[in-house]
C-alpha cells in the first residue's frame, strides 16, 4: 500500500499554534513541506486547503506540476477548521461547490471535505445530517461533473454509523470517506468497527495513533493526543488490513495534530518516525 503526509502535520510550522505549543523558528512554506515529504520519498502527499497560499487556479495548477514532477500523489484536503458548520455556513457551502472543479488542477480526483468538526459534537446531530445530507447530494452531482471523488471526513463529530447513514443517503459513487483512524476513538467509536462498515467508501485517510493525554480533561478534544505511528493505542495494522481487503487504492497519509507532551514541537521528527513504521504496515499487503 502507498504512503503519504498530511499537510496538517505541520500546522504549527505553518502557522497555526495550540495554545500548548511554541511558536516556530519561522514560518514554512507548502513547497518546503512538499519537499520534506519528498526527501522522505513517500508516495503522497494530503494538501490541507487552508494552508495553501493561493486558491486560484494557476497556482494550484503551477502546484499540481510540482506534484507530477515530484511523482507525488495528491488529495485535495478543503474543511479545516469547521468545513460547513454543521450546515449552517452558506459561504462555506459555496467555497466548498466552487473548489470541486480546482481539485482536478492538482492533478488528483480526490477532494477530502468535512461537515463538522468537534466544537459541536455534542449537539443533536440528527438536525446536522438532516441538514448536511442535501448538501452533500448537491456537491456530489457536482463532483460527478468533473470527475471527482468527495471524501468526508470524521472530523471528531460524526460515528461510524452516523457517516455510513451520509453515505448511504447521498447514494453517489462520488461521495465517500476520508478515514480518520484517531478521530472516532475521540468520540469513544471503535475505529476497527467504524473500518469494517465504512471500508468499501474510503477515498482516503488519515493514520493517526493516539494516547492518553496525562493532564487533558476527559472533555478536551485532544485527550487522546497524537504520538508517531506504533506508538499509541490505535491498531493501524488491522485498519489497513481491511482496507487492503476493501480494495482500497489510495495512500497511507500520517496525521498528527495535537502532539502527546513528548512530542511537542518535534514535528518533522515524528512525521519520519510514522512514515517508516506506516511503510511496514503499508508492505505487509503490497
Amino acid at each position: 500500500m502507498k504512503i503519504g503526509i498530511d499537510s496538517y502535520c505541520f500546522h504549527r510550522l505553518f502557522g497555526e499554534v495550540y495554545p500548548f505549543q511554541d511558536p516556530p523558528d519561522r514560518i514554512r512554506t507548502v513547497d518546503e513541506f512538499i519537499d520534506f515529504a519528498k526527501g522522505l520519498d513517500v508516495d503522497g502527499v494530503s494538501l490541507e486547503t487552508c494552508f495553501l497560499p493561493s486558491l486560484e487556479g494557476a497556482y494550484l495548477k503551477d502546484l499540481g506540476a510540482k506534484l507530477k514532477e515530484y511523482g507525488l500523489d495528491s488529495v485535495f484536503a478543503w474543511g479545516h477548521p469547521n468545513g460547513l458548520e454543521r450546515g449552517l455556513s452558506p459561504e462555506a457551502v459555496l467555497e466548498m461547490k466552487d473548489l470541486i472543479p480546482k481539485t482536478r488542477l492538482l492533478g488528483t480526483d480526490v477532494m477530502r471535505i468535512t461537515g463538522s468538526a468537534f466544537d459541536w459534537r455534542h449537539e443533536n446531530h440528527r438536525d446536522h445530517l438532516e441538514r448536511l445530507v442535501p448538501l452533500y447530494k448537491e456537491a456530489a452531482r457536482i463532483a460527478e461533473d468533473h470527475g471527482v471523488k468527495l471524501a468526508a471526513e470524521n472530523h471528531i463529530d460524526y460515528t461510524a454509523d452516523e457517516m455510513l447513514e451520509m453515505v448511504e443517503r447521498v447514494g453517489s459513487k462520488n461521495f465517500g470517506v476520508n478515514f480518520d483512524t484517531g478521530n472516532f476513538l475521540r468520540l469513544l467509536d471503535d475505529p476497527i468497527a467504524g473500518m469494517e462498515k465504512l471500508a468499501p467508501y474510503v477515498f482516503s485517510t488519515h493514520i493517526k495513533d493516539l494516547k492518553m493525554h496525562p493532564t487533558a480533561r476527559p472533555n478536551d478534544w485532544f485527550f487522546f493526543c497524537g504520538v508517531p505511528v506504533g506508538f499509541g493505542l490505535i491498531d493501524n495494522m488491522k485498519l489497513a488490513e481491511l482496507l487492503h481487503k476493501a480494495g482500497y487504492q489510495g495512500f497511507l497519509a500520517v496525521e498528527i495534530d495535537a502532539p502527546a507532551p513528548e512530542w511537542l514541537n518535534m514535528e518533522e521528527e515524528a512525521i519520519a518516525i510514522s512514515v517508516k513504521n506506516l511503510r511496514k504496515i503499508g508492505n505487509a499487503f503490497n
